[in-house]
């Protein structure tokens, strides 16, 4: 959203917009529905059944299909002609529990285990949703009673472990596990809970003796070695810590894991300058892959910054990788980052192009090119969104900064048919970015006279996200301009203030608001606000309305010297200078 007005209308955000698309996986949405219930016990005639039969399948095919709420409505008709179908029951359980009706969910799956006592799937589900809503004695329960039947699942096992920790009986935690382990034997799944519960209960000997029996069984194995001395490390037991890592050493001394753990040793130790040391051996070593150095590295240069080390001297290395790798694109993706963290845009901007070259798919490459060229170089910016929508047509976060560029170009028309192309591809799993998009359509309507068209897409934006500050100032600023709708635009921009009571844009939108309501005292604080707050980056705007409002409260020659601030710093509009010339206030 590019906010109204403001000396710095003409700039693009710098930091790169993290579209975090929140994607909710549902498990049950994903799975089929459990059948196990005889159909033999359900009391229907068979008219019933056979329409039955019907909007069931056709549930399960809607259900397949992501059509949820053409599912749903199916499974409630299916319910309302057999109100005993476990089926059907279950399905519904699971619509209300991502519904967030809890208590629903659990009513209608308690009656599906009712109906079918012995499936095992009902049974978990409920077990869940009863841990779920903190009903810890019944989830025990049921897995208990799972258990009597179906002794060979490890699941029900550790799922009645984790039961008995949330009631806070660790010792029968401990106990189901030790059952568990006579079925199956030393695991290390089972070992680590047990190591965890030990230690919850300050019986660290027992703790550590648990990783000790999975080494036992697994000797040769230096992951459980390394295992156990990471976690003496994490409990300052130093010594012994070391001790492993000494074993590990003697078996293999370039096994990759060692060195991160050596590396954790020393920092722990206070030896910072061997940790580095470690790493940077590790790096020029011809026996390890890839894939290891590249971590150790990011680890490398983590550790160079948090002791305020500078990371140039990092760079003779990355000269080194490159001879012995000189074909992994992921090396000049980590060399332009840290040229980055050093300000060297000119060679970070190489590296990145090799990286996209090579890796044209990758968002990621793009973006940080982006960061480079923002938010200075609009040409750069639309070279490189173009560009990557040819690789990646299905990035949206490209159209945004395509769109905001010829936005700032007063390209309107173009910026308009890049931002309604974005929007196309956006999915109604992502409310607050389709939200943003509707926003700047908004926006470019209204620089084009689509005023109705640009509301239309306001209220599209607010009903996605009703808190989408940059459309709430903005719809109120245009409504109030045209005097429509100020107890509307009033309440919109309150909202705005709320959120961000410093921020000068809305602190003026919001005063300008109370002005064209005849508030003029309030407005008066609003706006003063809003030039305490922009005094280093002054704007014509809200100064001229400064002066309005000095005017509207009978102080004419302060409004009259605001106005000229105002023309000073580029306000040339005629209402101004009319207002400059009469002396007094005009619209």
């Amino acid at each position: 959203m590019i906010l109204k007005r403001m000396n710095y209308k003409n700039k693009i955000v710098v930091g790169l917009k993290k579209a975090i698309i929140p994607l909710l996986v549902i498990y049950y949405f994903s799975s089929g529905s459990a059948l196990a219930q005889d159909n033999s016990k359900w009391v229907v005639d068979n008219d019933n059944q056979r329409k039955f039969d019907y909007y069931f399948y056709e549930a399960l095919s809607e259900k397949a299909q992501g059509n949820y709420a053409e599912a749903f409505n199916l499974f409630q008709h299916c319910h309302a002609l057999d109100s005993t179908n476990a089926n059907v029951l279950s399905e519904l359980s699971g619509f209300y529990n991502v519904l967030q009706e809890k208590n629903k969910a659990l009513s209608y799956l308690q009656r599906a285990v009712e109906k079918d006592p012995d499936n095992y799937y009902y049974n978990m589900m409920l077990a869940s949703l009863s841990r779920e809503l903190d009903l810890k004695e019944e989830a025990i329960d049921i897995y208990k009673k799972i258990l009597e039947t179906q002794q060979d699942k490890t699941d029900v096992y550790m799922a009645l472990a984790e039961a008995y920790n949330d009631s806070g009986d660790l010792e029968k935690a401990i106990e189901v596990l030790d059952e568990l382990e006579k079925t199956v034997g030393v695991r290390e799944a089972i070992t680590l809970n047990k190591f965890r519960l030990y230690s919850m209960l300050s019986e660290k000997e027992k703790a550590f003796d648990e990783i000790e029996s999975i080494i036992k069984k697994n000797p040769d194995d230096l992951n459980y070695i390394l295992l156990l001395g990471d976690l003496y490390l994490q409990d300052n037991q130093l010594d012994k810590s070391l001790e492993q890592y000494k074993k590990a050493e003697a078996i293999d001394p370039d096994f990759p894991a060692l060195v991160l753990s050596m590396v954790n040793y020393y920092e722990k130790s206070g030896k910072p300058d061997l940790a580095q040391e470690e790493i940077r051996q590790a790096l020029i070593s011809p026996m390890f892959e890839v894939d290891i150095k590249l971590q150790l590295l990011t680890r490398y240069i983590s550790l160079l910054q948090s002791n305020k080390t500078d990371t140039k001297i990092v760079n003779p290395l990355f000269t080194t990788l490159f001879d012995q790798h000189p074909h992994n694109a992921q090396l000049n993706f980590l060399y332009g980052s840290v040229l980055l963290l050093q300000e060297n845009e000119e060679d970070a901007m190489k590296q990145f192009e090799i990286y996209t070259t090579a890796e044209p798919e990758n968002p990621a490459g793009w973006e940080q090119m982006l960061r480079i060229a923002l938010p200075d170089s609009l040409d750069r910016v639309i070279s490189i969104t173009e560009n990557a929508l040819k690789h990646i047509p299905d990035a949206y976060q490209f159209y945004f900064y395509l769109g905001a560029s010829k936005y700032q170009q007063e390209k309107y028309q173009e910026a308009l048919t890049v931002f309604e192309e974005g929007l196309e591809i956006i999915g109604d799993d992502n409310p607050p970015v389709k939200s943003d998009f509707y926003a700047q359509i908004g926006d470019l309507n209204y620089h084009l006279g689509n005023r109705d068209i640009a509301f239309e897409n306001y209220e599209k934006a607010l009903k996605l996200n009703p808190q989408n500050l940059g459309v709430l100032n903005n719809y109120s600023y245009y409504l109030s301009l045209r005097n429509e709708n100020l107890d509307k635009a009033e309440r919109m921009s309150g909202i705005t203030v709320k959120a961000e009571p410093t921020n000068p844009t809305f602190l003026d939108t919001y005063g300008w608001v109370l002005f064209k309501q005849g508030a003029y005292t309030m407005a008066k604080i609003y706006i003063e606000n809003a030039v305490k707050y922009t005094e280093e980056e002054p704007s014509a705007e809200v100064l001229e309305h400064y002066g309005d409002v000095l005017y509207k409260t009978g102080e004419v020659e302060e409004a009259l010297e605001q106005w000229k601030k105002a023309k000073e710093l580029g306000g040339d509009s005629k209402a101004l200078k009319k207002k400059i010339k009469s002396k007094k206030y005009a619209e």
